[in-house]
């Protein structure tokens, strides 16, 4: 019991660093927070995704590539351009490290208002970190794993955010339904949406990228955006213009 409540503990609180500070702060700006706030949540981040950090300047850099580039072969993670989901993670985690190394040239426009701390990164993306995070899972895993198919639960915690990823970014762009006509394969995977805190809301988010909110019909419950208001009202961000999708016709 204690590694499936681990389990679920890492899911949900390293998918929430994920759509709230990668996703919606650095790469869309649907909101802001003074450079205090943005290194504690380098921080919550860092503790949450462990030995799949990914560099929030990095993430928002190809996810704008992403928006800006949707199903054609520039897409950094198009499944048009992949045979099957794991090659799209490979060619994926090939094209952040080559931003995150400064290995391809990236036009200036997708790199302005982004998260800064670059030693911070270095450190979270380095080969020591990554290892003494898994040594941490393994650890907890020989002392609190029950059964040995827990195990199998080990590689999905250690890579948690390319799994994350690989749901939105291959089904959502194969099932689910459409609010909106786009020129894209944006769909949204499913009509509520606890599993990915309000993510699989592709076909939404794509039509209005910076909406603080990704659901739009009543049953679409975005998970994340009551947290967003709270923290809004607490100062701990700045929503500066309620950005909204419009009710589909």
């Amino acid at each position: 019991m204690p590694v499936i409540i681990f389990f679920i503990a890492i899911w949900y609180l390293s998918l929430f660093s994920q759509t709230f500070f990668h996703h919606r702060y650095a790469s869309h700006g649907a909101f802001k927070m003074s450079k205090g706030w943005e290194r504690f949540f380098f921080v919550f981040t860092y503790i949450t995704q462990g030995s799949h950090y990914m560099s929030p300047r990095a993430y928002a850099i190809m996810h704008r590539l992403h928006h800006a580039h949707t199903d054609t072969e520039d897409d950094p993670h198009s499944p048009n351009f992949s045979s099957n989901i794991f090659s799209m993670m490979l060619r994926t985690r090939r094209i952040y490290t080559d931003i995150f190394k400064n290995r391809i040239p990236v036009d200036e426009k997708y790199t302005k208002n982004l998260p800064e701390w670059q030693s911070f990164d270095r450190w979270g993306n380095s080969t020591l970190s990554r290892g003494i995070w898994l040594a941490a899972y393994i650890l907890f895993f020989a002392f609190y794993a029950t059964s040995p198919w827990q195990y199998l639960l080990l590689p999905i915690i250690a890579a948690m955010g390319a799994f994350h990823g690989a749901i939105i970014n291959w089904f959502a762009h194969k099932f689910g339904y459409k609010n909106f006509i786009l020129k894209n394969t944006s769909e949204n995977l499913f009509s509520v949406d606890i599993l990915m805190l309000g993510e699989s809301y592709h076909n939404n988010h794509h039509k209005r990228p910076s909406a603080i909110n990704f659901g739009v019909r009543w049953h679409e419950l975005d998970p994340v955006y009551p947290v967003i208001l709270l923290l809004d009202k607490l100062h701990v961000i700045q929503i500066q213009k309620v950005a909204t999708v419009p009710l589909p016709e």
